[in-house]
């Protein structure tokens, strides 16, 4: 049982706590208009809210890719959770980007961190992504012998193909048993 749901933080934005477990990396579905105080509302194709860059990453944002936001659509970075920033004199964690695509070498960029203290923020290239797998479609699934290829199959198909997957699977598994008596 899959108990990360259950620790959601209860808010409408990407919160660092989201990346704890480790670095993800999003597409930009969308760029809007936020608050005064959170002024760009970024919207993740692979999440369901929003992330509201600090001023830091969205100085980041506009050094390596400009400050037309409408052109960050399709583009993909990957965030996490830096446990070193400071809010209010406390390391409360914030969310922090180490890589992005469309460039194609380590971007350096300064940064103000605090009142008369600057430091180099460092982006990594993001390699493009891997074309998505097709849904396999009933032929290919009825054509298929091996449970691995058909597990893997299972993993990139929707409620109805998978169906048809676990149907091929039990079919080979009593064709197994028939041969084996």
């Amino acid at each position: 049982m899959d108990i990360s749901d259950t620790i959601a933080p209860n808010s409408d934005q990407l919160d660092a706590v989201d990346l704890l477990s480790g670095p993800r990396t999003f597409t930009i579905e969308r760029v809007s208009k936020g608050s005064a105080e959170q002024p760009v509302n970024i919207h993740l194709a692979e999440f369901p809210r929003v992330w509201r860059p600090g001023k830091s990453m969205r100085r980041v944002l506009v050094a390596i890719w400009g400050p037309d936001a409408s052109a960050y659509v399709g583009r993909r970075l990957t965030l996490f959770c830096d446990e070193t920033v400071v809010f209010g004199g406390v390391a409360v964690g914030g969310v922090r980007i180490s890589a992005m695509s469309e460039i194609d070498k380590r971007r350096k960029v300064p940064l103000i961190v605090s009142r008369g203290k600057s430091a180099i923020w460092t982006v990594d290239p993001l390699p493009d992504a891997a074309p998505a797998t097709p849904e396999p479609t009933s032929e290919s699934v009825a054509a298929t012998t091996d449970r691995e290829v058909l597990k893997a199959m299972w993993h990139a198909s929707g409620d109805e193909r998978r169906a048809e997957i676990e149907a091929r699977v039990a079919e080979l598994a009593k064709e197994a048993a028939t041969d084996g008596e």
